[in-house]
């Protein structure tokens, strides 16, 4: 059952008032929108006009009891994980569309932010929307279908990609191969490597994608 709209809690600008920036927050399998919003509080100090948004995915998750998914893992085939992101990106594009939209902002004042699945989620869709976002964050997680970027690309976000060197889940090496088709299709594109993290965030990468987020929506328009 696909849900007709996604939703999931929210955190205000930490300044008050209107939000000026938005933050899109994409959360991995088996987890839901509370799972990301808790980043929030970390950084919308450094973002005082920010809105942040964590939406819970489209699908329940079909290997747990709770929580949601983008798209099914039991076939890793890169078909099936293909065809999967595929099916979730026009749910996902509609909500961004819509969340812009309601705040009277574009892609130049809103960035995305995933963890594994929401990653892939992330890079897929946000590379193939007209406009470029102010940034990308993608903790954990891969590029899917790199070898349409060639003929589906239509934007060049700068993109921060965080990976732990101990991840069982998704493994470590994704984090040079979507490096590589990133910078190949010229697609500005930096990187960190966390010694013996596995499947998480740490402080470091907490830290780092801060400073990004900063740096691509530390400015207030008007």
């Amino acid at each position: 059952m696909v849900l007709s709209s996604l939703s999931g809690p929210s955190h205000p600008p930490a300044g008050g008032g209107k939000p000026r920036r938005l933050v899109i927050l994409l959360h991995g399998l088996g987890a839901d929108g509370n799972d990301l919003i808790g980043l929030a509080p970390y950084w919308a100090p450094l973002l005082p006009d920010a809105e942040f948004v964590s939406p819970n995915a489209p699908f329940p998750c079909d290997m747990s009891p709770y929580g949601y998914q983008w798209f099914s893992v039991q076939d890793r085939s890169p078909g099936a994980m293909l065809s999967g992101v595929r099916a979730a990106a026009p749910i996902l594009d509609g909500f961004i569309g819509d969340e812009l939209q309601k705040r009277g902002l574009d892609e130049g004042s809103a960035a995305l932010v995933g963890f594994s699945q929401g990653t892939m989620m992330s890079l897929f869709v946000g590379l193939r929307r007209a406009r470029p976002f102010a940034g990308i964050i993608g903790f954990s997680g891969r590029l899917i279908g790199r070898e349409l970027l060639k003929t589906e690309l239509r934007s060049r976000p700068p993109v921060l990609l965080v990976h732990g060197t101990d991840d069982p889940v998704v493994p470590y090496d994704s984090l040079a191969n979507a490096e590589a088709a990133l910078k190949e299709a010229a697609v500005p594109v930096e990187t960190l490597s966390c010694p013996g993290m596995g499947h998480s965030i740490d402080q470091e990468g907490l830290q780092r994608g801060g400073r990004f987020l900063q740096a691509r929506l530390g400015t207030t328009s008007g």
